[in-house]
């Protein structure tokens, strides 16, 4: 029975280990990203933060799939990330350092309609009141829903880069992006500081993109990319290359050009991301991340 009870005990430390350690690594990830360094992460670091707090999108008809594990190759974020030189020269970089008046008077300077909000760790939120160079981005909820749903809530600073991407849809005869969601409430927030990514608001899940004539590029159906893929630049090409694949790699790859964002992930990165395009702002950084 003494031989039982102590294989018994060992068998439990083995396992509570590893619960015991993990948190304490993703607590000092999300604090590493969360900083106002502008050094590049690593290439582990800026992948996993993002992972960490992706979850499926409450915006959506379509949920996402449960996260499934990856291998080693498939979670790395190698090859994927970059820092330029003049990456204090860029959209993402400039709109991420705005404060909330400098933010609201180019919203107003760009003749953008929106009303301001109130949401928990958003440091500037607005709700666009109409499209962006015709394009209308907006979830898969009823008119009545959407009017006060939080998944519309957009900080102010994410609507700028928004408007320069509606101006590449506009081109590519794109009206409307369905959208699975920008804000995602947080369940808790005690800290001083705004928060990050979906619960600061300052990243949007784009699903679908509707043409004039009402055909859909659907992110789900029509990418055909691989995971750990490369997604924009020499030798990236949709498998096969439908014209509806090449159509959405063409607008993806025009935004990834522009930077207009600095985390752009697809169903290259992960499984989760097999129906949407991941585009966030991330302020204080100097990094790129496309995956």
């Amino acid at each position: 029975m003494a031989r039982y009870l102590v294989a018994a005990l060992a068998l439990a430390a083995a396992i509570a280990l590893p619960l015991a350690t993990k948190p304490r690594r993703l607590v000092a990830v999300l604090a590493a990203a969360a900083s106002d360094s502008t050094a590049a992460p690593t290439a582990e670091a800026a992948g996993s933060t993002v992972a960490a707090t992706e979850r499926s999108s409450p915006g959506a008809s379509r949920p996402t799939k449960r996260p499934v594990r990856r291998s080693a190759a498939a979670s790395s974020s190698s090859g994927h990330l970059t820092t330029p030189a003049d990456a204090s020269d860029t959209p993402a970089y400039r709109y991420a350092r705005l404060s909330q008046t400098e933010c609201e008077a180019e919203l107003a300077a760009r003749h953008i309609d929106y009303t301001q909000e109130t949401a928990i760790a958003v440091a500037e939120p607005v709700r666009l009141a109409g499209p962006l160079h015709g394009v209308l981005f907006r979830t898969d909820q009823t008119a009545r829903t959407r009017r006060t749903s939080p998944y519309e809530i957009a900080d102010c600073r994410l609507v700028l880069a928004l408007d320069d991407f509606a101006e590449i849809l506009n081109r590519h005869d794109i009206v409307e992006v369905r959208h699975y969601s920008m804000y995602r409430p947080p369940t808790t927030w005690s800290d001083d500081k705004p928060a990050t990514r979906h619960p600061g608001a300052l990243a949007i899940d784009a699903g679908r993109f509707i043409d004039r004539a009402g055909a859909v590029l659907d992110v789900d159906r029509d990418f055909h990319g691989a995971i750990d893929a490369k997604t924009c630049g020499e030798g990236a090409a949709p498998r096969p290359a439908t014209p509806s694949a090449l159509a959405l790699r063409a607008i993806l790859c025009e935004v990834v050009d522009r930077r207009l964002f600095n985390v752009v992930l697809t169903p290259n990165y992960n499984k989760p991301h097999h129906n949407h395009f991941h585009l966030e702002l991330t302020a204080g950084v100097s990094w790129f991340l496309v995956h």
